[in-house]
């Protein structure tokens, strides 16, 4: 039986144009010279086949109304929108498949035809304009589950075998011996576990997973925990070059800024969004903000101050502890290199 398939592109006009004219404008921490990046990508983390590279400077993420809803409002954000990917709208992509139908006759076999839709967010693609860009994934926040999500799970706490070979695929010995002899644990048991095995519930964010310029792709960080090993991660995600560095401690600290006044980050609940680095050997360097399908708005009332500690009904989200965590062991790495290339340690800034 042989196959072919083809598409068919269906452009809403949802949150802004859909067909760029040309490439999105790049964020100032892009570079305005820079070679377009080869052919060859990669999705970090996340759900396989969940993201696209599209034309013109763009990505096709698959549809989430939530994050639809949170770029929109982004774009409307004047101290965040240089820190999120720019938002084109959303589209359709229909996938025809021609197939084969095997017959006895000498005549050709007739075809039939399988056809499929999937709805697509469309965004900048924050690795174009880079050469060769080394990237990591970084999610943010002590949790990376809403308190509605816990709260359903409580009430219908059915045991889940694919929980428990998730558990045991990166520590044999974290499940209890009633969970071993179930053959399963429950979904508030595992939400909870894996923020503790990594460093979200000490430090307020987690590496998930890095790619080097050369191509050199890992995600086993899901028992990095301790500072220390955060820190040697991020020492090897940068190599030791100064100019990324300081390019990225730079960025973070604007964002730190903008994040504190931004209408935005005040009225919602972030969880589950991560922080896209993305380098150059040498420089430029660039820092976004991404995924947002968790990302909630507070009841009516409800103010946080994304540092205080989260307790159940609280709703923090611990995002600004991670990042005052994420901006202090980066400044030690970069310290720490310059002390060792013997030239004068730079002095930490503050906002």
């Amino acid at each position: 039986m042989s196959a072919k398939a083809a598409t068919r592109h269906s452009d809403s006009h949802t949150g802004g144009p859909c067909r760029p004219k040309g490439p999105p404008p790049a964020p100032s921490s892009a570079p305005h010279n820079a070679l377009p990046r080869s052919a060859s990508w990669v999705q970090l983390s996340g759900h396989e086949g969940s993201l696209m590279p599209s034309h013109s400077g763009t990505v096709l993420k698959r549809f989430c109304p939530h994050e639809q809803r949170c770029l929109q409002l982004l774009m409307g954000d004047a101290p965040l929108r240089p820190f999120v990917p720019e938002f084109h709208g959303d589209t359709t992509i229909t996938t025809a498949t021609v197939v084969a139908v095997a017959v006895t006759t000498t005549t050709a076999p007739p075809s039939r035809y399988r056809s499929s839709s999937q709805r697509y967010n469309r965004m900048q693609d924050l690795l174009a304009g880079f050469r060769a860009p080394a990237a990591m994934d970084c999610k943010m926040g002590v949790r990376t589950y809403l308190e509605e999500e816990l709260a359903l799970a409580r009430r219908d706490p059915q045991p889940r075998a694919d929980m428990l070979a998730k558990m045991v695929a990166v520590d044999p010995t974290a499940p209890t011996a009633l969970e071993r002899e179930r053959g399963a644990v429950t979904k508030p048991r595992y939400m909870q576990w894996r923020e503790l095995c990594s460093s979200s519930a000490s430090l307020g964010f987690r590496i998930e997973a890095t790619k080097k310029s050369d191509g050199t792709l890992r995600q086993d960080f899901k028992r990095t925990k301790s500072r220390d090993e955060v820190r040697a991660a991020l020492e090897e995600f940068v190599g030791g070059d100064a100019v990324v560095m300081e390019s990225y401690i730079r960025r973070l600290h604007a964002l730190r800024v903008a994040l504190e006044v931004s209408p935005f980050f005040r009225s919602h609940e972030v969880i589950g969004s991560s922080l896209l680095f993305v380098h150059d050997a040498g420089g430029p360097a660039g820092v976004w903000m991404i995924d947002f399908s968790k990302t909630r708005p507070l009841p009516p009332g409800t103010a946080l101050d994304h540092r205080t500690a989260w307790r159940e009904g609280n709703r923090e989200d611990g995002y600004l502890g991670g990042l005052d965590n994420l901006v202090t062991i980066l400044e030690e790495v970069a310290a720490a290199a310059a002390e060792a290339a013997g030239a004068e340690p730079r002095g930490r800034r503050r906002c």
